[in-house]
């Protein structure tokens, strides 16, 4: 009886394209991550000075968290 041949499979090296995209989904996913949680730190400090601006705010005191006191105009 003849067998039959199984094919396998060979291993092969990295594939360099394969690794470039990945590479650049990668990237696009991160720098999206770190561009958003810039946005939302700018959103938070264009709201604390125009509180601030505003005078509904007037002491800040620096610790481990800010704290805003609300003023009593």
């Amino acid at each position: 009886m003849a067998a039959g041949r199984i094919a396998h499979a060979t291993l092969k090296g990295p594939s360099v394209v394969k690794e470039i995209c990945m590479g650049i989904a990668l990237g696009l996913a991160a720098g999206g991550l770190w561009k958003m949680h810039h946005w939302n730190e700018q959103r938070k400090a264009r709201a604390f000075y125009d509180l601030l601006e505003k005078g509904e705010i007037s002491d800040v005191k620096i610790g481990k968290l800010a704290i805003l006191a609300k003023s009593e105009q």
